[in-house]
């Protein structure tokens, strides 16, 4: 896995929070290189990964298309079918991350809430644009961090040694000009010095007096706050209304990180900003749409106009269609939509034929083994021992997770699973926090010692609840 994470990080563009490059997607990864990659996190689910993997690579295909043609091909949407807790969310979330593209998660159902209305489907596209200002705003703030930490050294060096005010000598007066040499001269040293010693950290504790410069707290019109309008009217607001400033005295500590965040907003171009994230929206960004089975009309009445009318508002989405922000317009052609769904109740054919068509690539992911939550539990690098026990070892207390006592654990949340509602992965976490509740509580005072977290303290802690069905129901 080293080797293969080595030539991953040399052979392909996958670019981390801060390793991106200019605003298009620019993998070149394989998708055997994708799936290895996911494989680090996620258990299992190959078909799954596979699907996305091939998805993510054909965007990088289309890039490489002659433009006429590049804006012929569309997106080839994938549709996850399986239950809560195996995976759905994560392997497109994780996926997201490893390419550096926007993504939003967002659910189906929220959209039926309260009957019928189509505009704020489009509320998605505007999340997704925000999410790409964000990764386009840190990568453009690598860039200028530099040139900001000089500006803010001098800043903080005016506030502790301000230039003095000039004066005014008479033209033939030789001492006047002698005196002001020496008074210029010996600014100079002071400043000097004062530089010397802010540089090796010994004025971090002196107090100085800086402008902060408040926002505006966001305008509400009829109950709806103006950062969610179509057009920016919160930033015509404030470029109408006067600055409001205040003076505070902190520490040149406190005040450094205010004014490196001042320098670095001034350096920031938020035209060039706001056009390179929707641009990168466009060709690369992903949306996630959760439970899309509960928007299918059932045989009852009630929700089903509700349900029936989301379905409709998707499609024009899907199908790609312009969005308009408060950042300009957004084009969804060429977003890729990852659906998800358990289908416990329905099937995916029980979707608006037009919509169905607009998923072609379905996969159905595995409801999870016992022997699967042992590798969850023990194979990834974010594996929830692994995050319980740095949890316990800032209060130095050393737990350790041994082979028997993880597959004794595996074996009740398999077991709980089953007798009750399956809720996949998202059983450990329960289970866990169960399992080391008291030792949770008792660690700030053990300061320091060993745990053995084994089959037999498993056994003591969960066979009581687990045989218990009904109580097994309330606490797992």
């Amino acid at each position: 896995m080293p080797e293969l994470t080595d030539e991953l990080e040399s052979a392909m563009s996958i670019r981390t929070m801060d390793k991106r490059e200019e605003a298009m997607l620019t993998t070149s990864a394989t998708p055997r290189q994708l799936v290895a990659e996911l494989d680090r996190y996620i258990i299992g689910q190959q078909a799954a990964k596979r699907a996305i993997a091939i998805a993510v690579r054909n965007r990088w295909r289309r890039q490489q298309l002659p433009e006429q043609m590049r804006a012929e091909v569309a997106p080839k949407n994938i549709l996850m079918i399986g239950s809560t807790g195996v995976g759905k969310t994560e392997i497109a979330r994780r996926l997201a991350k490893l390419t550096g593209a926007p993504f939003v998660k967002v659910e189906a159902t929220k959209y039926t809430e309260v009957g019928y209305y189509g505009r704020d489907v489009e509320s998605m596209v505007r999340e997704l644009v925000e999410n790409g200002i964000s990764l386009v705003r840190e990568r453009e703030r690598k860039k200028v961090e530099s040139e900001a930490r000089t500006r803010t050294d001098k800043k903080l060096l005016e506030l502790l040694c301000p230039e003095p005010p000039k004066q005014r000598y008479t033209l033939n007066s030789e001492t006047a000009e002698v005196e002001a040499k020496e008074a210029e001269e010996s600014f100079a040293r002071t400043r000097a010095k004062m530089q010397k010693m802010l540089d090796s950290g010994q004025l971090e504790d002196r107090s100085v007096e800086i402008t902060i410069e408040q926002k505006s707290a966001p305008v509400m019109i009829g109950g709806m706050s103006t950062e969610h309008m179509d057009f920016d009217f919160q930033g015509m607001l404030e470029k109408i209304m006067p600055k409001s400033t205040i003076k505070r005295e902190m520490s040149i500590a406190d005040a450094r990180k205010i004014i490196f965040e001042q320098e670095c907003d001034s350096l920031l171009d938020t035209d060039k900003i706001n056009s390179q994230a929707i641009e990168l929206v466009e060709n690369v960004g992903i949306i996630f749409l959760d439970e899309i089975d509960k928007v299918i009309a059932s045989e009852s009445k009630g929700a089903d106009v509700s349900r029936q009318g989301v379905q409709r508002d998707l499609l024009p989405i899907v199908e790609g269609t312009t969005v308009q922000t408060k950042y300009g317009y957004v084009k969804t052609d060429h977003v890729l939509f990852v659906a998800a769904g358990a289908f416990h109740k329905n099937q995916p054919s029980d979707l608006m034929p037009e919509l169905q068509g607009r998923f072609p690539i379905r996969v159905e992911l595995d409801d999870l083994t016992k022997e699967d939550f042992i590798r969850i539990l023990s194979e990834p690098e974010n594996a929830l021992t692994r995050q319980y026990a740095a949890l316990l070892e800032t209060e130095g207390v050393d737990v350790d997770f041994t082979v028997d006592g993880i597959e004794e654990l595996a074996t009740f949340a398999y077991s709980v699973n089953q007798t009750t509602q399956n809720i996949g992965a998202r059983r450990l976490y329960t289970m866990l926090e169960y399992l080391l509740e008291e030792l949770s509580f008792e660690a700030p005072d053990m300061k320091m010692g060993r745990v053995s977290i084994n089959a037999a303290y498993v056994q003591e802690r969960l066979k009581s609840v687990s045989e218990d069905t009904d109580l097994s129901r309330f606490i797992l």
